[in-house]
């Protein structure tokens, strides 16, 4: 048996609108663990989603998603990457939720090790919270006690959808929407888990942030191959709007990251140091880890400002459902 394609045909228009004006936005490599191929991401001139085109298949998915089997030479942009879900950056999105009524249940999809409902926790002492992840990461976080209910698999899938039909108060996606390959099913099926009334708490990376320009492929959020979708904001809104939920909350200020300049130093030291030969590579090494350092204080001491302006890299929206 010949093996599966690992990519989708090119599609000739856009998957949120259907317009045909598309344009290149980029092509990038797998900059993060340097497995082969070039990847495109297009954008589209009437709506402004941008998607990778072609995109990959199911298998494809897999294929890129599994951990890498060494650990790559360079700087590791996980480390810088980690700032999306340090402690003290989840608690204060947590705190979003504060406003609105205390939630009963919360529903974190796209979990993971679940850090983000072991943080929430702080704020919501006496809420429930599940887990649902594609891996059996949220299993484990159960059984470490980060969890109350694990759910593994696909939050679209019928089986799973009916399971968790107008269960949760919350259910939150933070980073999880531009991984799924229909992010319109993605929000209908989140939507299905709430009761009426309950809220719908998302975090997505803007596409139209000025570092997406400023940086290019080394704007660690066009993130190939791993990013399906990149989504504006207004998109989404109506989006949400359209299915009758109310957007009680919609910034980017608050959402900031602050790591695209160490980011993007940190994978263009990665793929660098990926092509020298071992025996200079240690030292190569040990002298650009004060540069990385550098660029993530730097990110930092510029986010009180950057996050208040195009630069901010991210927005949340808060939507009840009705």
């Amino acid at each position: 048996m010949p093996p599966r394609p690992i990519h989708e045909p090119r599609r000739d228009n856009c998957p949120w609108c259907g317009s045909k004006r598309l344009r290149n936005r980029l092509r990038a490599p797998d900059l993060l663990h340097h497995r082969p191929g070039t990847f495109a991401v297009d954008e589209c001139r009437d709506c402004g989603h941008a998607f990778q085109n072609p995109r990959l298949t199911a298998e494809g998915l897999a294929l890129y998603h599994r951990p890498p089997a060494r650990n790559l030479p360079g700087p590791s942009a996980d480390r810088v990457l980690a700032t999306r879900t340090r402690r003290r950056r989840l608690v204060s999105t947590a705190r979003a939720m504060l406003p609105f009524p205390e939630p009963e249940s919360w529903l974190d999809v796209g979990t993971g090790h679940a850090l983000f409902p072991e943080a929430a926790k702080e704020v919501f002492t006496y809420t429930s919270f599940d887990g649902l992840d594609p891996t059996p990461r949220v299993v484990r976080a159960q059984e470490a006690g980060r969890v109350e209910e694990a759910h593994q698999g696909q939050l679209t899938h019928p089986a799973t959808s009916a399971r968790l039909r107008a269960r949760y108060d919350v259910v939150s996606m933070l980073g999880h929407v531009e991984h799924t390959l229909d992010p319109r099913a993605e929000l209908r099926a989140a939507l299905v888990a709430l009761r009426p009334g309950g809220h719908l708490l998302l975090e997505l990376p803007d596409p139209h942030s000025a570092f997406a320009a400023l940086l290019g492929k080394w704007w660690v959020a066009h993130g190939q191959p791993r990013h399906l979708h990149l989504i504006p904001l207004p998109n989404l809104r109506a989006e949400l709007e359209s299915q009758g939920c109310t957007i009680v909350r919609a910034d980017r200020s608050g959402a900031h990251v602050p790591h695209d300049l160490a980011a993007a130093l940190a994978l263009f030291l990665s793929l660098s140091l990926s092509r020298t030969i071992p025996s200079p590579r240690t030292a190569l090494l040990r002298a650009t880890t004060p540069l990385v350092a550098a660029a993530t204080a730097l990110d930092h001491t510029l986010a009180p400002l950057l996050r208040h302006t195009r630069f901010s890299n991210t927005y949340r929206v808060i939507a009840r459902k009705p």
